[in-house]
């Protein structure tokens, strides 16, 4: 079976390399690392890699991938400790695509080689990049991750693949059932480790691990390393070579992301990120809060406001989560709303603005945050809201990070140097332009069902989030549009008719006490608790 059969089976069950993620990922343009880099064919990548490579416009090495490669291609264990988007996804995938062969060179189909991460969204980008790497050889990668449907992942994995990219629970879900065997794996890749020990699935890639054989290459990589990631790579890797990219100015994303702190006020915020979205030159835009009830009423606000927005968090569904991201890279929408579930793994190109709706939990959450926008090579702007309540929190990050910023000037929509700071026009206001509104919006783009088939019906409720899968509205993907989100809050204001009834439906009447009940006089209010409790509950039940 050949890639593209391969990818076709993966879409048709699980929405995991879409046709039109795959036309996307090819037709954006890539950042060609550094022009006095060594080229990936002097660092001894095969030549159809590299040809592959080069047919999306990536031809020379960034930092972290001219150290990693020629202690992976060799074999050599790797411990890499590198910020988010440096590129170290090539770093460690081509080693992988270098010891895989594919079905063309003798693959029985059983995976050769492993890669376990923390979010779907990552594993997503991970498996679309070493996809399009692998495609001149026919390399087969599969992703699997939980919240849809198993059938079709089991079914790739029957047809035959060799490189499978996952989450750690679908992984064991899989491997206990026998769907997926592990013993042939040769090569195993533990990205972002950090944030699967934050996320509490260190367990999980120690079952993992212990399912794999010994005789293997292991690569892993995490942007920082507390103590358990060090533990877990004593016990499981044999003499690793620790490499670390550091920030500069090519490779990096802080000194090319220009940091703005304000201290503003809750109430105020959304009329200071009003004006923030129409700063010039700005292009894709992120926010990130700390809830996910925060981030769908920060999307309505702006919804309501002309912007063209969409929110992922983890109540959503996971065929509007890939709907909201697919329109985002597509630039159908251009703003953002995201809780940390989407702060790692999202490698989208042209983010110019991130903003910190809620000031991060600590260092590493806010790093990672703003790692989403000046991306190798590119620039950027990171706005951060600081309430007063969370001054501590922030002087402790801004000490940690050595920013400078300890006392952030309190700042409002009107006040002056929010429009110099961040290049605004004096004349906006809090709701953009009808002839700015340009965007196609989020109902232009398509609601997949991620169901799965066979028995899978589609309005049944999703498995990691208990939403309906179906429904879709004009502005959500999953019946619950800003527009709805607008209407259910009036109908529940204070003195509407739809509160009057609800207020209605809970009273109960009175239950008679020894009374004779036949001597009452019929009243329709309490025509239930004359007829005794039996009665009473039967007409509870219509």
């Amino acid at each position: 079976m050949n890639i593209e059969e391969a990818n076709t089976a993966a879409n048709a069950a699980a929405s995991e390399l879409t046709p039109t993620e795959s036309t996307e990922a090819e037709a954006a343009p890539r950042v060609p690392g550094r022009p006095d880099s060594p080229t990936f064919a002097d660092l001894g990548v095969r030549p159809e890699t590299v040809a592959a490579l080069e047919a999306v416009g990536i031809t020379h090495a960034f930092k972290i991938q001219e150290h990693a490669l020629p202690i992976g291609l060799r074999g050599a264990d790797i411990i890499g400790q590198a910020p988010t988007g440096t590129g170290k996804t090539l770093g460690f995938g081509l080693p992988l695509l270098q010891r895989t062969r594919s079905a063309e060179e003798g693959a029985d189909g059983l995976p050769q080689a492993l890669v376990v991460l923390p979010t779907r969204e990552l594993g997503l980008q991970v498996a679309r990049d070493l996809d399009i790497a692998g495609r001149t050889r026919g390399i087969r990668v599969l992703p699997v991750y939980g919240g849809v449907a198993y059938e079709p992942q089991t079914e790739a994995l029957t047809r035959g693949v060799d490189i499978v990219v996952g989450t750690p629970g679908r992984l064991l879900d899989l491997a206990k059932s026998k769907q997926l065997r592990l013993d042939r794996v040769r090569a195993l890749v533990i990205d972002e480790a950090d944030r699967m020990l934050d996320l509490g699935f260190l367990d999980d890639i120690e079952k993992i691990l212990s399912m794999l054989p010994d005789d293997r290459q292991t690569m892993l990589f995490s942007a920082t390393m507390p103590d358990p990631i060090v533990t877990l790579a004593r016990r499981f890797m044999r003499q690793p070579v620790t490499i670390h990219a550091q920030h500069d100015d090519l490779t990096g994303p802080s000194p090319l992301t220009r940091q703005v702190v304000y201290r503003a006020h809750p109430l105020n915020k959304v009329e200071v990120v009003a004006r923030i979205l129409q700063a010039e030159g700005r292009g894709l835009s992120m926010i990130f809060t700390r809830t996910k009830r925060a981030a769908d009423k920060v999307s309505e606000e702006l919804d309501f406001r002309g912007f063209a927005v969409a929110a992922v968090h983890g109540d959503l569904g996971q065929g509007a989560r890939e709907r909201a991201l697919r329109a985002f890279r597509a630039g159908k929408i251009d703003v953002l709303v995201a809780t940390d579930v989407a702060a790692r793994g999202l490698d989208v190109t042209g983010v110019t603005h991130v903003i910190n709706y809620d000031c991060p939990e600590d260092a590493d959450t806010y790093t990672h945050r703003i790692g989403r926008t000046g991306r190798a090579g590119a620039t950027g702007v990171a706005v951060t809201f600081v309430d007063w309540e969370d001054m501590p929190r922030w002087r402790l990050i801004d000490k940690s990070l050595d920013l400078d910023l300890p006392e952030p000037p309190e700042t409002y929509h009107t006040s002056e140097h929010l429009y110099t700071d961040l290049d605004i026009p004096k004349e906006v206001k809090g709701t953009l332009p009808t002839a700015d509104r340009t965007r196609a919006g989020l109902s232009a783009e398509r609601l997949e069902d991620v169901e799965g088939k066979r028995g899978h019906r589609r309005g049944r409720r999703d498995d990691s989030s208990g939403t309906p899968a179906a429904a879709p509205s004009a502005r959500d993907g999953e019946g619950t549009s800003a527009g709805s989100h607008r209407r259910r809050r009036r109908r529940m204001e204070p003195g509407s008719t739809a509160t009057a009834s609800a207020e209605t439906s809970i009273v109960e009447a009175p239950r008679p006490t020894g009374e004779d009940e036949a001597t009452k006089r019929p009243r329709r209010r309490r025509r239930r608790g004359g007829r005794g409790a039996a009665g009473a509950a039967s007409t509870d039940s219509e």
